[in-house]
């Protein structure tokens, strides 16, 4: 069934908004990794001592993914991003203060407001942007974690020149906040009420599906093997992107000696081989489909993996960080379209907030997990572990295929108020 596709104003207000503020989740997340050499130095903390810190985030942010899905079914997304953005700029101000009063406690606190907020914001824009996929008849959710990306490009680059000349990590943290705050009140005002709200899909003999009844709705979608599959390709695609996110710097500058400054390069080239892959791989996904994007996507992201690990070359090293950064790139929206394949919208929303969890569980619980095995064996040898895991998802991906007759593209059968 062809679609055509609706783009009013107030639906171009819409996408826009989710562009905007995804591009400044980046801008904070980037700057924050940027810096991680410099708190850890700040606070004297050991590799396995800043993993600890780390777990704030991890913490904060399946707490903010955990209770995402269940708010948006029942209050709809705006009200999600609004408590989200809130978050962020607290966990950004209070990371830091902690970071400036050289406090392990306060990076860990300020890291956990702000993955709460990470989370709770982020897969609310996941169900936003599927619905605006819908909407449109086109691809949206690879140029939405595009903009994410390209944040971190932006936040990346910042952190890299002010690395350069020491500026303060607590001030450079609370420019950001300030930033963010700013990108929010504008987003929220553009953004739909009702999007995702299970009342919402009652409306206009829209069916209720499996979006509906709260957390037992949420659990019962993992009855179908097919998500299950993309669940675990995305779980391996969110790990490989988090693990670069976390620990790529001190990767630079532990495992193969070179400066920090350094280290924020090489993530500065992650993040824009990330922002390259998002945005060009639209035609490819028409060409050839979510299933061999995605398997070549993995290959490719090992075989980056792989030389990161095992060269002694840190400039061959610095350089495999590309093959790192595009492989990895289509893997989290892909299989997020993949899951909101679906007749009926309330199903769809359930299924890409559930995948969305399994997805973001894996971004940010997994890596900081890694420093504990560092300890033993060395960050580069630890990153192994990325290694099997995209192999593992090569195998696997099959489960992208679209189904035949699902209506990819379609707007949901009552819209949400665009008001």
């Amino acid at each position: 069934m062809k679609v055509t596709p609706v783009l009013d104003a107030r639906t171009r207000r819409w996408r826009a908004a989710l562009f905007l503020f995804m591009l400044a989740t980046g801008v904070s997340m980037a700057s924050w990794v940027a810096r991680t050499p410099a708190v850890r130095d700040a606070l004297e903390a050991s590799t396995g001592a800043m993993g600890l810190v780390l777990f704030g985030l991890s913490i904060g942010s399946m707490a903010g993914v955990l209770a995402s899905g269940g708010l948006v079914r029942r209050h709809g997304g705006r009200l999600v991003i609004v408590l989200g953005a809130v978050l962020l700029v607290a966990g950004l101000l209070v990371i830091a203060g902690g970071a400036a009063l050289e406090v392990s406690g306060g990076v860990f606190g300020g890291l956990a407001l702000f993955g709460a907020g990470m989370g709770l914001a982020e897969v609310a824009f996941n169900i936003e942007g599927a619905a605006v996929e819908r909407t449109v008849g086109r691809p949206v959710l690879p140029v939405l974690h595009g903009c994410f990306s390209l944040g971190t490009v932006v936040g990346a680059l910042v952190g890299m020149g002010l690395t350069a000349v020491r500026f303060p990590v607590g001030w450079h943290l609370a420019l950001v906040a300030l930033a963010v705050a700013a990108a929010g009140v504008w987003t929220v005002r553009a953004v739909p009420a009702g999007t995702g709200r299970e009342d919402a899909y009652g409306r206009g003999g829209g069916a209720r599906g499996s979006g509906a009844g709260g957390v037992r709705g949420h659990l019962d979608v993992w009855r179908d093997r097919r998500l299950v599959l993309i669940g675990l390709i995305v779980l391996a695609m969110a790990f490989a992107e988090g693990s670069a996110n976390d620990w790529l710097p001190l990767l630079m500058v532990d495992g193969h000696g070179t400066g920090a400054t350094a280290g924020s390069l090489t993530f500065m080239l992650f993040a824009v081989a990330m922002t390259t892959g998002r945005f060009t791989g639209g035609p490819l996904l028409v060409r050839y489909g979510p299933a061999a994007v995605v398997r070549a996507s993995a290959v490719v992201a090992a075989v980056g993996v792989a030389l990161v690990v095992f060269s002694d070359s840190a400039l061959l090293a610095g350089a495999a960080v590309v093959l790192w950064g595009l492989g990895a790139s289509l893997g989290f929206p892909v299989t997020i379209s993949a899951a909101g394949e679906d007749a009926r919208p309330g199903d769809a929303s359930a299924r890409v907030a559930a995948v969305s969890t399994a997805g973001y569980a894996a971004f940010l619980v997994g890596p900081p997990s890694l420093g504990f095995l560092a300890d033993h064996v060395g960050l580069r040898n630890a990153m192994v572990v990325v290694l099997v895991l995209l192999g593992g998802a090569a195998l696997i991906t099959g489960a992208l295929r679209r189904i035949p007759g699902a209506p990819v593209g379609e707007a949901p059968s009552s819209q949400p108020d665009l008001v």
